[in-house]
């Protein structure tokens, strides 16, 4: 059984004819490539990016760890993007950074992970320290918000032996920004951050460049200064913000929204006042401290006489002589001293700058609109009490001081027309939780198979039903003639029922069948017998193609499948 089925396929084999058999050959072989880029194209996943803005050393670094592990990938952007199939993209980012990657061309501390501590000089475990410390900075300071790199120099001066002079570390670091510049609280952040890192290093020893060469920050004496008033000016429009919002609400809740337009002016004292003063109590005292000195004296003063008389040499003459003539004096003194502390009190009163010095207001409140009969719309201004009321409001939470010099503005005037906005586009959420990148891998997985319908429908099929069943030219054509006076007769050429017969160029009979030979036959019989057309035969087909374009088409097609 298994032979016949040999040899029948075998005989299938001989009819078909080698050129046959190459022709299915070559559409097996494109059926096979076409169905085969399909299938890889519809069982593809989708390329999601896995990192941006690499630099060249990261995606280096990267690409060889994709070709390691035989990942595809497609490299975008110069290099500096890369995209991963998007079912692997987050296991591949936990892998990355589980070996570091990326990091934003810079090393941290693990340069010392795998440092030979023994074998490394200590000018190398210095540079090494050097470059972790700047690595470590640049990676905090691009986690703030709109810094997409960062670069970190710096410069720390070694204490020279037996000298008391030390020289002040500094650094100088360079940001790339995306969107707007860095306000100058991110900028006052960035450079407290590298001062609180680096031992002696101060805020105002650090230097901020952006990647346009634009001074952020010059590290130079009086920066404090700089960075303060920029903090004033900031603080002085914060300030006037505020104020503003709290108007636009309260006067928006009267006369509707969008019909109110505000502005407020802040005039802040930046003067830094300090005041000591000293305040002492009369009647506060307090016995500190009680001192007293008592003192006693006694002397007598005597004539001089220095005579000698007999008078003088008795016994007992010269003290009655004393007495006669001297004085004897005595004095007390007492000195009695008390110390009193008095109640006293110091105050030191501050008055930090930024205090209000004065505030004008200026409200601008549009009218009242309505509909007329005719449908044109109505401009009606707004009531003097009404706008009375709108300033007693605004100015109630300003907090008005007319001592101050404080002024408020409120006037009705009609605004200019706006346009009108065209409204928003709703955001629909998902359907089904597929993204727009899922919809149209289903729209060409869907284009992908109904190309491939198409293409077996009505290539494939009439192709292989063609080779392998082709149609006989001579059930097609047949060609039938008769002789007269040595010219062409009349003939009919056998077709399709229904169609008409054309007539045969010679007109010649074939003898064996007695039918009308075919074109082939006659070609035959003309190279084998005669050796060449004869002019007229050839002139009277070139009459039949013009006159018979079909019928000739068909032929041409019949031979062709033969062939």
């Amino acid at each position: 059984m298994d032979g016949e089925r040999v040899d029948s396929f075998t005989e299938f084999l001989k009819t078909l004819g080698p050129a046959r058999i190459i022709s299915l050959g070559l559409v097996a072989a494109g059926l096979f490539a076409f169905f085969a880029y399909v299938g890889l194209r519809v069982s593809e996943s989708p390329m999601s990016l896995l990192y941006a803005d690499l630099t060249q050393e990261d995606a280096a670094q990267i690409v060889a760890e994709l070709d390691a592990q035989a990942i595809p990938y497609e490299l975008k952007g110069d290099g500096t993007k890369i995209f991963v199939p998007q079912d692997r993209a987050l296991r591949l980012r936990m892998a990355m950074a589980e070996q570091g990657l990326p990091s934003g061309g810079s090393v941290g501390y693990e340069i010392f992970d795998n440092a030979d501590a023994l074998g490394t000089t200590s000018f190398v475990q210095n540079l090494n320290y050097l470059r972790a410390l700047e690595g470590e900075l640049a990676r905090t300071i691009k986690a703030i918000d709109r810094v997409k790199a960062a670069r970190v120099h710096l410069v720390l001066p070694e204490r020279e032996v037996f000298s008391r002079e030390r020289r002040d570390p500094s650094a100088s670091i360079v940001v790339r920004v995306a969107g707007e510049p860095l306000s100058r609280a991110q900028i006052r952040s960035i450079q407290h951050l590298a001062a609180s890192a680096i031992e002696g290093l101060t805020p105002g020893n650090v230097s901020i460049v952006d990647e346009k060469g634009t001074l952020l920050a010059s590290g130079a004496d009086g920066e404090e200064e700089g960075l303060l008033s920029s903090s004033l000016d900031e603080r002085n429009i914060a300030y006037e913000r505020r104020l503003q919002s709290q108007i636009q609400t309260i006067v928006e809740s009267i006369v509707g929204p969008d019909n109110a337009r505000i502005q407020v002016s802040a005039e802040l004292d930046f003067n830094r006042i300090t005041r000591t003063s000293d305040t002492f109590d009369p009647e506060g005292q307090v016995v500190r401290s009680t001192q007293t000195v008592e003192e006693s004296n006694s002397s007598s003063d005597g004539l001089p006489n220095d005579a000698v008389t007999v008078g003088n040499a008795v016994p007992g003459a010269g003290e009655a002589d004393a007495g006669a003539n001297g004085s004897l004096d005595q004095s007390n003194r007492l000195e009695e001293t008390v110390n009193y502390e008095i109640s006293r009190t110091t105050q030191t009163e501050i008055i930090e700058a930024g205090s209000v010095k004065r505030l004008s207001v200026a409200v601008a409140v549009d009218g009242i609109y309505g509909v007329a009969e005719d449908g044109t719309t109505t401009y009606s201004p707004r009531s003097e009490d009404e706008v009375n009321k709108i300033s007693a409001l605004v100015r109630s939470a300003i907090g008005f001081d007319q001592g101050r010099g404080d002024l408020v503005e409120v006037v009705n005037i009609q605004f200019a027309a706006r346009a009108t906005p065209e409204p928003l586009e709703e955001v629909e959420e998902p359907f089904l939780g597929l993204t727009k990148a899922d919809y149209f891998r289903m729209g060409e997985t869907g284009v992908l198979a109904l190309i491939s319908l198409l293409v077996l429908m009505f290539v494939v099929r009439p192709l292989i039903r063609g080779i392998i069943n082709p149609t006989p030219v001579g059930d097609q054509l047949a060609l039938a003639g008769a002789a007269g006076g040595g010219e062409a007769g009349a003939a009919a050429l056998p077709g399709a029922e229904g169609q008409a017969q054309l007539p045969a160029p010679d007109g010649t009979i074939n003898e064996e069948t007695g039918e009308p030979k075919s074109a082939v036959e006659q070609m035959i019989d003309i190279a084998q017998v005669e050796g060449k057309v004869k002019e007229s035969s050839v002139n009277k087909v070139g009459e039949l193609v013009a006159n018979h374009p079909d019928e000739t088409m068909s032929i041409l097609r019949s031979w062709l499948h033969e062939g």
